[in-house]
Parts: C-alpha cells; structure tokens; sequence
C-alpha cells in the first residue's frame, strides 16, 4: 500500500495566474496542465463556453512538494474556505474504497466513489471537522 496526501489549491477562474504567480514567486514547475475544454467532449459540455478555459487540473512541483491546483470542481462550488482541500492518492483502487468508506462513516460525501476519465476510482468527502478530502487511485 502507498499513500500521497496533496494539498489541492480551488480557484475561482483564476489558476492560470495563480499557477504563474507560483511559478514567479516560488520557482513552481508546471508538470501537467488542462484546461476543461482539453477534456473529455461530455465532460466540457457540463460547462458554460467562458469556463472551457479554465484549468481543470494542473500538478505543480515547488522545490520537494508537489501541489495540485484547478478553478472549479461544479460539485464543490467556490467559497472563500473551502479554497484547500487534501487529495489522497492510494496506490490501488481497493485502498481508495477503504478510505473513503472509513471518510464517509462521519462524513458528509460531495461525489461518489467512482471511476472517471482521470482515475479508475475518485470521490471528495467533507470529514466531521470541514475538511474536504479527494481520495484518488492511481490505477486499478
């Protein structure tokens, strides 16, 4: 079993300059990014035209640390505090399941558990405390 637990950064329309500021503040290295409209067809098409280009996801390395950062996630709508959540990244799906079960037993469930075009199973739980967490399997 393997876990990574990774700040994740929600901005509203504004990560492309986030991403460049922390690029110019903090030497951040862009190691993936795209925007909505670079995905899947039906996943754009949840969105309005003005929000196709915004980041859906974006990795950024800064020094030893890796972030992750993206303008909206439609289940999560943006409101100040709820800007930094922590994404769980197990190694297998079954380790997924077993976090987000024991997450949702007190917590209060934003999606589902289940497999996207970006990871064989992910979900977001608000555990008892107000904190948001992604949990997201690296593979099958």
């Amino acid at each position: 079993m393997s876990l990574q637990l990774t700040p994740y950064i929600l901005m509203n329309g504004e990560a492309k300059k986030a991403i460049e500021y922390y690029r110019e503040a903090l030497g951040a290295e862009v190691i993936f990014q795209q925007t909505i409209g670079e995905g899947p067809e039906d996943e754009a098409a949840k969105f309005q035209e003005h929000e196709l280009d915004f980041v859906a996801h974006a990795v950024l390395k800064i020094g030893e640390t890796t972030i992750m950062i993206a303008d909206i996630i439609p289940e999560l709508p943006f409101q100040n505090g709820n800007q930094l959540s922590i994404c769980v990244t197990a190694s297998e799906v079954s380790e997924a399941k077993r976090l987000y079960e024991k997450l949702r037993e007190q917590g209060k469930v934003v999606t589902e558990l289940e497999k996207t075009y970006f990871s064989p199973a992910y979900g977001m739980v608000i555990d008892p405390f107000g904190v948001t967490f992604q949990i997201f399997a690296a593979r099958t």
